[in-house]
């Protein structure tokens, strides 16, 4: 499998975990988003993917592209460890709290619309990490009490097993504590990346030991 990537990508950071988690045997493709006014712009990357957005994944001559889409790929092609629940109830659940986060906090932090703000409208950076962290704060606030108020809340998101929705939250932690979002009212979410930090699954997939970290 080749994962086309980059270190600071959040998407790509959670096919990274994973991938990991699944332990299967990957060559990372570092595509930077910045060098070279943004290589996921060359041609032979949007070949790969028209919307030229990391990642892609490819395996057994198939493309793949949009981190959930990719996950859930692996989670059925690589059935073990389970990355979502046995049950209809618990797999709508994992993916309500994945979906919080790749849907609704990351489309709108995502680099590219970080750099129209700052480059199109003008927004100077403390207007934009402003932006940053509101929308990323309001998000994980609606996480927290989303794990807070639930029972099937375990060691992990959904049990004492990590799966899709931890695959998210990381990274998503990740990218909010780099902005200094405040995080001091989210202990549920605190204490579960804690949890998933332990791993090496996680460890291994963080931006810092990636093979383009800067």
């Amino acid at each position: 499998m080749k994962l086309y990537t980059y270190f600071r990508s959040s998407a790509a950071y959670r096919v990274r975990i994973a991938l990991n988690l699944k332990g299967l045997a990957w060559e990372a493709v570092p595509v930077h988003l910045v060098k070279d006014g943004g290589q996921h712009r060359k041609p032979d990357y949007l070949a790969l993917n028209p919307a030229g957005l990391v990642p892609a994944l490819e395996d057994d001559g198939n493309v793949l592209t949009q981190s959930l889409a990719i996950i859930e790929y692996l989670d059925e092609t690589h059935r073990e460890p389970p990355l979502l629940p046995a049950d209809a109830a618990g797999r709508a659940r994992v993916r309500a709290l994945a979906q919080a986060i790749a849907c609704d906090i990351h489309p709108i932090n995502n680099l590219r619309v970080l750099q129209y703000l700052k480059r199109e409208l003008g927004v100077s950076d403390e207007q934009k990490d402003a932006w940053y962290r509101h929308w990323c704060e309001l998000g994980l606030a609606a996480v927290e009490a989303m794990l807070a108020g639930d029972a099937r809340t375990g060691r992990f998101c959904h049990g004492d097993a990590p799966g899709l929705a931890d695959c998210c939250l990381v990274p998503q932690v990740f990218n909010a504590r780099r902005f200094g979002a405040k995080l001091d009212a989210m202990p549920t979410v605190l204490r579960i990346v804690d949890a998933c930090e332990m791993l090496d699954a996680f460890r291994l997939a963080a931006p810092g030991v990636q093979p383009d970290a800067e």
